[in-house]
């Protein structure tokens, strides 16, 4: 009965199985995406780019961990509720969709929804229905959502620029954005 049950050619299967963007042809084997052990296969890291790939990860971590531990300390919001309140009060009408502000934020739709919900029972920013889908809603802040960024604003940019930016010339801040805004795709 399993014998019935399987495939004479695989060449169909093969051929729909292709290499993920940016790998060489062949980096992936027909081996349910093993790495190949022929053709092109995609190289270890040599030294400088392990070096360059483990200090921004490390310095990303770091960084994060110390701007909301200063952020909490300071003004008992977390990085997450100040990014969200910040997008708010940046956008026109100071609301945006919960898909809109779920990808400005880089959260899920899930973690955005749990994450407003906090913010909605804290009085700092309200749920709209969209009048146009049913479904949808809007994200929109309050005044107390609005007076509760202007009090962390500060406190938060001051903890940018001396954990982070102060470090760098112009130049470098120039090279860094130019950097890390080039060849990474987007969703």
């Amino acid at each position: 009965m399993i014998k019935e049950l399987q495939v004479a050619d695989t060449s169909e299967l093969n051929a729909a199985r292709s290499v993920p963007a940016g790998l060489p042809q062949g980096a992936v084997s027909e081996d349910a995406g093993a790495p190949a052990a022929t053709a092109n296969p995609v190289p270890e890291l040599d030294d400088l780019e392990r070096r360059a790939w483990r200090a921004f990860l490390t310095k990303h971590a770091r960084l994060a961990r110390t701007l909301e531990a200063d952020l909490v300390a300071r003004s008992s919001l977390p990085l997450a509720e100040f990014d969200v309140l910040f997008q708010l009060s940046t956008s026109d009408e100071q609301r945006l969709r919960m898909s809109e502000l779920a990808d400005r934020v880089l959260l899920s739709r899930a973690g955005i929804t749990r994450l407003v919900d906090r913010l909605v029972a804290d009085g700092l920013a309200t749920r709209i229905k969209c009048a146009s889908d049913a479904r949808g809603a809007f994200a929109s802040l309050t005044e107390r959502g609005r007076a509760r960024l202007e009090e962390a604003r500060p406190v938060h940019l001051c903890a940018v620029k001396h954990y982070f930016l102060d470090s760098l010339s112009r130049t470098e801040l120039e090279t860094l954005a130019d950097i890390l805004e080039r060849g990474i795709p987007t969703d």
